[in-house]
């Protein structure tokens, strides 16, 4: 059967511990599992069973786990850091699997991806081409239900000078009326910028601060960064907010202090399969999961055992190339969450009439 391996790792340390295991995660204070991480080898999760196309392939595959939390890695030498993603990745090869998805830190740390995949044996992409092409699909539907016209609105893009939102950017500028994109690099971002007036996007205007979000109708955050960086003084009434970022970008006074303002988690996918199971709870609903981890599914059930996505150079082709395959076998955008719960239709209209309140 064809199949596949995915690497996870502890975002939110002593939650995602206490998924595997309970006691440790509870007993366990943070900084003992930032310390404790660098020992622990890489560790088997669970079986992925019962991932089936519309078309009726069916593939299987495994979680595999790499121990390091997000402090870790930006914080251990690089090296040591490639080091334990390919020793999880080894562990893939000996499950059987024939290729191997990075998930969260494991896919932007170092070259995101090329030094783990030379490395190996198993052919290695990182996710981000789905995650974009599912983050345009979730911009483009919580923009309808939130009665925005994205064909006249303000899209700002912030961390825009990183693979995801380089190509997002680029994507998005050829749907809306304005853009912004936020970036600490200018050079990257004059970059960016280039490559949407090439494709005559919409007019795009650069900014190095977060506060330049305010003039946003549209808010895609995908930065790298260990701390949240967007607050509620932040966000304009109505604004809807993607965050694909993990760990998040937007910080939860966002939704506990503005029901002006839509804030949804992007790149979650239903996978195709009636019998599903994943056989680990990483805290999403049944059959639901990823856009980066379906990414590596899409590719097992195309048999295209091949590195699509490495580095930090994707193309609008790649995305919409993904895309395509994505929705031929029966992948398609799951539904909005936040903070863990399900965004409802009810929570959408009482956001719709506290933002028609806040402006009159």
């Amino acid at each position: 059967m064809d199949n596949f391996a995915f690497v996870i790792h502890p975002i939110d340390p002593k939650r995602d511990v206490e998924r595997k295991f309970p006691l440790l995660g509870r007993l366990l204070p943070v900084s003992l599992i930032h310390f404790l991480s660098r020992f622990f080898p890489p560790l088997y999760i669970s079986h992925i069973v019962g991932v089936r196309s519309v078309l009726g392939p069916e593939i299987e595959g495994w979680f595999v786990a790499c121990p390091f939390t997000p402090e870790r890695m930006v914080t251990l030498p690089e090296e040591v850091v490639y080091r334990k993603v390919v020793r999880t990745g080894r562990l893939a090869q000996k499950l059987g699997a024939k290729i191997l998805g990075l998930g969260a830190f494991t896919s932007v740390v170092g070259d995101a991806g090329i030094t783990i995949a030379s490395r190996l044996d198993i052919p290695v992409t990182t996710g981000n081409s789905y995650t974009v092409a599912v983050a345009a699909q979730a911009v483009r539907e919580a923009a309808r239900r939130m009665e925005i016209d994205l064909r006249r609105a303000t899209v700002a893009v912030v961390g825009a000078t990183g693979a995801v939102g380089s190509v997002s950017g680029q994507l998005l500028a050829n749907e809306c009326g304005r853009m912004i994109l936020i970036g600490r690099r200018t050079a990257r971002l004059e970059e960016v910028k280039a490559k949407i007036e090439a494709r005559r996007g919409a007019p795009t205007y650069l900014a190095q601060d977060v506060s330049a979000i305010r003039e946003a109708d549209v808010v895609v955050a995908v930065t790298s960064s260990l701390e949240t960086i967007i607050e509620p003084q932040h966000l304009r009434p109505g604004a809807v907010v993607l965050d694909v970022a993990r760990p998040r970008d937007v910080s939860r006074r966002v939704v506990e202090e503005r029901d002006d303002v839509l804030v949804i988690e992007g790149g979650m996918v239903k996978v195709p399969g009636e019998t599903l199971d994943f056989g680990f709870d990483f805290g999403f609903p049944p059959r639901m999961a990823f856009a980066c981890m379906a990414e590596v599914m899409i590719l097992a059930l195309e048999r295209r055992y091949e590195s699509y996505t490495l580095g930090r150079d994707l193309t609008v082709e790649q995305v919409e190339e993904i895309e395509a395959l994505g929705a031929k076998h029966g992948f398609e955008l799951g539904g909005f969450r936040c903070f863990e719960h399900a965004v409802t239709d009810e929570d959408i209209e009482r956001v719709k009439r506290a933002a028609h309140a806040s402006t009159r």
